[in-house]
Parts: structure tokens; C-alpha cells; sequence
């Protein structure tokens, strides 16, 4: 799949024209995002990945198929910078999620092998009282067997369902074995078609 890179803004106004649909892809420090991107656009090297959480802090659009926009948005939770710093990059990202007219669907990764976190848990219902399109990825399945992949959906099911009428739509996903990368591709394909730019 043809990707590159287009740019990284600091604000919404410095984002690419809203003129093609758009998907931002957000988690958890340290959550594989940079390893499922690469993944999905079958690149090695298309967001970096990095051993230190925290590596990115812009919104980093990328061109996929000239057709629409993949956006890399800063992992939220543990990140070695100041109070200051974290505080301006969650407003940077809540403006972003609000007002980007072209965003389609937030993807929120999610780490299936932990159980659920305060600041997962948070972000999502926040993305449900704003009314934003939203689907959970959950990431590094193949670290688990399949029963305890069950487990954990259902851990997760149990919580969620506290707050949500109904559990999001999710999809369970391995970027090292490529696993779950095709129905996410399908479910983004499904949604260009519905773009009106």
C-alpha cells in the first residue's frame, strides 16, 4: 500500500486541507501505534518507532494511496516530559479530535494483554460524550492464546458496558503477525466510500 509522509502539525491549523477522509490513530504510550501503522501500509519505516515512549508529539499526517490521510496522533499516559508539555499536547489533541471536520473514526489502541486502563478507560468515554466516531484496536494479540485473548475481551466487556450501551466496535490485531490487518483495512476502505469532501 503506498503511503508517505505528508507533514506534523502542532495545531489544526497547520494540518493538511481537509479535503480527503481521514483516520487518527491514538493510545497509550508504548502501545505498538508506530508497529500497527507500519503494519497496515506494509512499510518498515513510515512512523518511527522508538523504544522511549513519548517519541511522538506532533500530529504526523500521512498520504495513503493519495486517497486519504493516516494520522499518527501523541500517546497519552506514561511519557518522560514535563506537566506542561503533557498538558499542551492533550489540548493539542482534543482540538484536533473536535474540530478536524475530515476525521472520520478514531482508532484507540489498546494493549489486549492488560487489563483496563484508567486512562484508556477515560479517553474512550470521553470520545463517547463528544459523540466522535471511535473503534477500539486491540494490539499484540499474539502475545495471547486464544482463550486468553476471550478473557480479556470479556474483562474488557464488563467495564465498558458500565458506561456504553453497547461494546464499541473493536477489532484484535498483531502488527509482528500482521494479524486482524485486513479487516481493518476492509473496515477504512468501507468508510472512504462514504466520504463527501
Amino acid at each position: 500500500m503506498e503511503a508517505k509522509f505528508v507533514k506534523s502539525s502542532v495545531s489544526i491549523e497547520q494540518c493538511p486541507p481537509a479535503n480527503k477522509p481521514e483516520y487518527a490513530f491514538i493510545g497509550r504510550s508504548n502501545v505498538g501505534k508506530s508497529s500497527l501503522i507500519n503494519a497496515l501500509v506494509n512499510q518498515k519505516e513510515l512512523a518511527k518507532t522508538s523504544q522511549n515512549p513519548g517519541k511522538t508529539q506532533h500530529i504526523n499526517h500521512f498520504l495513503v494511496q493519495n486517497t486519504w490521510y493516516l494520522v499518527d496522533l501523541p500517546g497519552y499516559g506514561y511519557a518522560k516530559v514535563s506537566k506542561k508539555d503533557r498538558e499542551n499536547w492533550e489540548k493539542m489533541i482534543k482540538t484536533y479530535l473536535l474540530k478536524r471536520e475530515n476525521l472520520l473514526c478514531t482508532l484507540a489502541l489498546i494493549d489486549l494483554r492488560l487489563p483496563p486502563q484508567a486512562n484508556d478507560v477515560e479517553f474512550l468515554i470521553w470520545l463517547g460524550k463528544n459523540a466522535l466516531p471511535f473503534v477500539i484496536v486491540f494490539t499484540k494479540a499474539d502475545k495471547l492464546s486464544q482463550t486468553q485473548k476471550e478473557q480479556q475481551i470479556q474483562i474488557y466487556k464488563t467495564e465498558l458496558l458500565q458506561y456504553f450501551e453497547h461494546f464499541p466496535r473493536y477489532f484484535i490485531t498483531s502488527a509482528e503477525k500482521k494479524q486482524g490487518l485486513d479487516e481493518l483495512k476492509l473496515f477504512l476502505y468501507e468508510l472512504n466510500q462514504n466520504f463527501r469532501g
